[in-house]
């Protein structure tokens, strides 16, 4: 499909405003998808994220206004450009709308030509500060030298590390991803994902970055190298800091021994891990009982020590990894991602075969979120 073509999601109960509405927009290089309802128009959205949402306020059984709620309380659709279409010229109806985030609202008696301009500017402008945000982003970065993933895994005599990672629509997002070496003995890997935050959760990564790598250095330091320990410590400081209590984040630890090749791991609010036990030739979960950093002064969180042999492998993922899209349209599961994952591991090019399975253009895995993966195989 064309960059140029631009897609567009009309909701109006009326058909015929429905079909003529259409027919000009595809005139001037619109695809136009049409619902007549609120609920096909969410149905139409499971399958299809349109670049821009053009709804009436009037409609039956549900009304715009409630569209626009829904949407606004999904994380798949909050951020998709969105118009109210209406003949209503009532002032405190159009307030009402751009109370709830929409970008403009536009009266049916405005010439179709006009419309079309209008629908073009906004998306035109969208993709303008689009461009500056990241671009600005980016330059503070270079400049800080700050980064929530690395460049690439370290080496490791006994380990082979690697890692998977895509933001959303480009933009730096919530998802770290870290390798921690101290002195000669130990590798900690952290994976963590700040959420509720939009793109600006990328800020907020660096602060757990930050609390993360000085807790684990201290707690080394102190001869503490239990992962739950350290965890905890870092949800007791991430709980009483006022500008990061409200902010949920996930995050994997894992620790390495490099003498022993011990490996301990502890989850806060994260995704099951999948272990490859290559004697057996079977894949199990390890479970974590912790909750997401910061909620309560006590986490509860556990530790699990995990024997991993030659050929063994353990894959951690961030849940923007579990979403993919079928027939009926895009759903969050983690049970359908161990089911394509599973029998990729313990094969000489797992990490191939992982990212071709979610990250080509062929896999079915839609991106909605930040998705990392980390790989840890023994040798």
């Amino acid at each position: 499909m064309p960059d140029s073509l631009k897609k567009i999601l009309l909701v109006d109960d009326d058909r015929f405003i429905l079909t003529l509405i259409c027919r000009m927009l595809y005139r001037k290089g619109f695809i136009c998808r049409k619902a007549d309802s609120v609920k096909m128009a969410l149905q139409m959205l499971e399958k299809e994220t349109p670049d821009i949402i053009l709804s009436d306020y009037s409609m039956p059984v549900m009304d715009g206004f409630q569209f626009r709620q829904m949407l606004l309380n999904d994380k798949r659709w909050r951020n998709v450009p969105f118009v109210f279409f209406t003949s209503f010229a009532d002032q405190e109806l159009a307030q009402r709308g751009l109370d709830l985030k929409a970008i403009d609202y536009i009266d049916k008696n405005t010439p179709i030509p006009l419309v079309v301009s209008k629908l073009t500017n906004i998306l035109d402008t969208i993709r303008k500060q689009h461009e500056q945000s990241i671009h600005e982003i980016g330059a503070a970065a270079r400049a800080l030298n700050l980064r929530s993933v690395p460049e690439r895994a370290p080496e490791n005599k006994s380990f082979k590390f690697d890692f998977l990672h895509q933001s959303f629509e480009n933009y730096p997002g919530g998802d770290f991803i870290d390798f921690i070496t101290t002195g000669d003995d130990y590798t900690f890997i952290i994976l963590g994902d700040v959420m509720g935050k939009k793109w600006g959760a990328w800020f907020f990564s660096f602060n757990f970055l930050s609390y993360i790598r000085s807790a684990i250095r201290l707690c080394v330091f102190e001869g503490d190298i239990s992962t739950a320990s350290i965890v905890n410590k870092i949800n007791r400081v991430v709980n009483l800091d006022p500008v990061l209590s409200d902010v949920l984040s996930t995050l994997s630890l894992v620790m390495i021994n490099h003498k022993t090749t011990e490996v301990r791991y502890t989850g806060a609010g994260d995704m099951p891990p999948i272990f490859y036990n290559r004697a057996a030739g079977s894949c199990s979960q390890v479970q974590s009982s912790g909750m997401l950093l910061g909620v309560m002064p006590d986490g509860q969180y556990d530790e699990q020590i995990i024997e991993m042999l030659p050929g063994d492998q353990l894959v951690i993922v961030t849940d923007g990894m579990t979403d993919f899209r079928n027939k009926g349209g895009t759903k969050t599961d983690y049970r359908l991602f161990v089911e394509k994952v599973g029998p990729l591991l313990g094969q000489e090019n797992t990490m191939e075969l992982i990212k071709k399975e979610t990250f080509s253009e062929q896999a079915d895995s839609v991106v909605i979120d930040d998705r990392s993966l980390l790989f840890i195989e023994r040798k």
